[in-house]
């Protein structure tokens, strides 16, 4: 029966965001949040009836409303792991590894050695894995929230200084002859041609950085933490079976996602309108 209701949910859903979709206000602001809601909502109740129509156990996969009870009655803890995890690890990690690549970028841009030398390097330890480099600066740093914003120092620094100092050469020669005719030095060719030049790759660099700040941090904690965090929550949670609690860190792990990359989004929109890809958004 709730297989069969699940199965209604879907098709009521799919028919009504295929109306929403063709009808004469589809590209409205309204119709376009309204769409993804009424999937995200239709995906849920699927889910809760699932869980409860096929006798899932909660330590496989618990329903939404569990989930959402055990949010409600650990706002306190979630909210000390968001604190520690989010606040201090990856937010603290983030500001300073995109601000040393930004600053870094600047003198790549000025040394064709650098720019050689350096790049490649970024590429290396780029791709190195976080489950490689983690123990390590938990070792160096210590246990408490600076050994996580140093992993996520070191995964955000090199996607930033790629995007920027690839930013930072976009403009062309005849655009950098043109400042220079007007006896503009660096510092001023920077600031008014290619630092504008650069913004929709140094953003690209900051909007990457969101995602790999939140996950490096929380990776981080399995590697060593005090007794608060988001990933020691959820690696303590898994080891007593409360996959409510785990599922609870990773509704707070999303929320903080989205409004992280949300919020970068919009400061380039503001900044960026210019653009053409910022055109009819």
């Amino acid at each position: 029966m709730m297989v069969f209701a699940a199965l209604c949910v879907w098709v009521c859903g799919w028919l009504l965001n295929l109306r929403l979709a063709r009808s004469a206000q589809s590209k409205t602001l309204t119709v376009r949040l309204t769409v993804p809601i009424i999937f995200g909502v239709t995906l849920v109740v699927i889910w809760e009836l699932l869980v409860h129509g096929l006798d899932v156990p909660m330590v496989i996969l618990p329903g939404p409303t569990q989930i959402v009870a055990r949010f409600a009655t650990s706002l306190p803890l979630l909210w000390a792991d968001f604190t520690q995890t989010i606040l201090k690890g990856a937010l603290g990690g983030y500001l300073i590894g995109c601000g040393a690549a930004f600053a870094t970028a600047v003198f790549i841009d000025r040394s064709p050695f650098l720019r050689r030398g350096l790049l490649p390097v970024g590429n290396f330890v780029a791709a190195l894995p976080v489950v490689g480099t983690a123990p390590i600066l938990v070792m160096w740093f210590g246990f408490d929230w600076h050994s996580k914003a140093a992993v996520v120092v070191v995964m955000v620094f090199f996607p930033m200084l790629i995007n920027t100092v690839a930013g930072l050469r976009e403009t062309d020669h005849m655009q950098r002859d043109l400042m220079q005719t007007y006896a503009a030095n660096y510092g001023q060719s920077l600031l008014k041609l290619r630092l504008p030049a650069a913004l929709p790759f140094i953003f690209n660099g900051l909007k990457i950085g969101t995602t790999l700040a939140l996950i490096g941090a929380i990776v981080a904690e399995f590697f060593g933490s005090p007794t608060v965090g988001m990933g020691f929550r959820i690696s303590t949670s898994v080891g007593q079976l409360a996959l409510d609690m785990v599922w609870a860190e990773i509704v707070v792990a999303a929320l903080a996602g989205s409004l992280f990359y949300g919020g970068v989004a919009l400061i380039e929109r503001a900044l960026t309108f210019w653009h053409p890809s910022q055109r009819g958004s």
